[in-house]
């Protein structure tokens, strides 16, 4: 049994638009940056193991929560920086959405001609054209998880929305229709058990991130 801690990338252009990001390589922005400063993951994933998307507004997020790398979250060839390792990991690549790519819900729901509507009426199986549904990302993701729960102790996985919410809908059983069981907030942490099976089980969700420094006391200040 291993613990795991989902931690969604910083905001970048393209989420402030609404848009559809997929596997576009969208940078953070300098505010979704600023935001992460200072931050680190909650105790409870303290000494975990770094699994990181390949994309790069997840390796910048993981970079800046680790400490291990500047504001622009660099990496060498190695996926490494500093004393933190940070495995790239590519089955945790954001869901593909293939021709929806780019666009935003309120243009797809507008236009008859993309079947946004009634995709969205399937659930674990929305399938956008030329992409891949959220069925599709939980089967992709089932040997990760497996390898994870066979290796036992902590990690961490900073990844994507979509990548997030199958692992949330596997863990809750879920169908992704109607409200969700928990209203997960995109700038706090999911922890999860996951047995050597690969099975998913919700532990706390929405757990917030940690300063890395304490509060200055404003008594005590001069």
């Amino acid at each position: 049994m291993s613990l795991l801690g989902l931690i969604r990338h910083g905001r970048t252009a393209w989420n402030s638009d609404g848009r559809m990001t997929g596997r576009a390589d969208i940078a953070l922005t300098e505010a979704g940056r600023l935001a992460l400063a200072g931050l680190h993951p909650p105790e409870e994933l303290d000494g975990a193991t770094w699994h990181v998307s390949p994309l790069i507004r997840a390796r910048q997020t993981a970079a800046i929560l680790s400490g291990s790398g500047d504001m622009a979250g660099g990496m060498d060839d190695a996926g490494e920086l500093g004393a933190n390792a940070l495995h790239i990991e590519a089955r945790l690549i954001e869901m593909d959405f293939g021709a929806y790519e780019g666009r935003s819900l309120e243009e797809l729901r507008a236009d008859p001609a993309a079947g946004m509507v009634e995709n969205e009426h399937r659930g674990l199986d929305f399938l956008p054209p030329g992409g891949e549904s959220p069925r599709m990302v939980q089967e992709r993701l089932r040997p990760f998880l497996a390898e994870l729960g066979q290796a036992g102790g902590r990690h961490i996985a900073v990844a994507h929305k979509s990548v997030i919410r199958a692992i949330f809908a596997a863990a809750y059983d879920w169908n992704m229709l109607g409200r969700p069981p928990v209203k997960l907030l995109w700038d706090r942490a999911h922890l999860f058990n996951v047995d050597g099976a690969g099975a998913v089980r919700p532990w706390r969700m929405n757990v917030p991130l940690r300063s890395r420094h304490a509060p200055v006391d404003q008594a005590a200040a001069p």
